[in-house]
């Protein structure tokens, strides 16, 4: 790999060059997840599932963690609450695009 700026030559992979402080390659960015409300995994408006998705742990965990805070802190509920106005639903599911729907003919049998 070769400085495009400086000319200098690195046998590893870098961000960056040391002589000149070039860019040599661009880290690939992870898409940024969103805060939002579970359409799949609900029971009452999908809160816990959306925290759940977004920290990636598994939603029972958040819902018994939700149920300490609400019982033994006090403020769990109306937390709830706040987060049920204030966090977009998950959008639909948009179809594929270009799939196209497969017509099966029925076999002529006797009428």
């Amino acid at each position: 790999m070769f400085c495009p700026q400086c000319g200098k030559e690195y046998a590893e992979r870098v961000n960056f060059c040391c002589q000149c402080g070039t860019t040599l390659s661009v880290p690939a960015s992870a898409p940024r997840k969103k805060l939002l409300r579970s359409r799949t995994d609900h029971k009452i408006a999908g809160v816990c599932g959306g925290f759940a998705e977004y920290f990636d742990v598994d939603s029972t965990v958040v819902r018994i963690c939700w149920l300490i805070m609400a019982v033994f802190i006090g403020w769990g509920v109306l937390g709830y609450l706040i987060a049920w106005i204030v966090m977009p639903q998950e959008p639909l599911p948009q179809p594929a695009m270009g799939s196209t729907s497969v017509v099966v003919p029925q076999p002529a049998g006797n009428r």
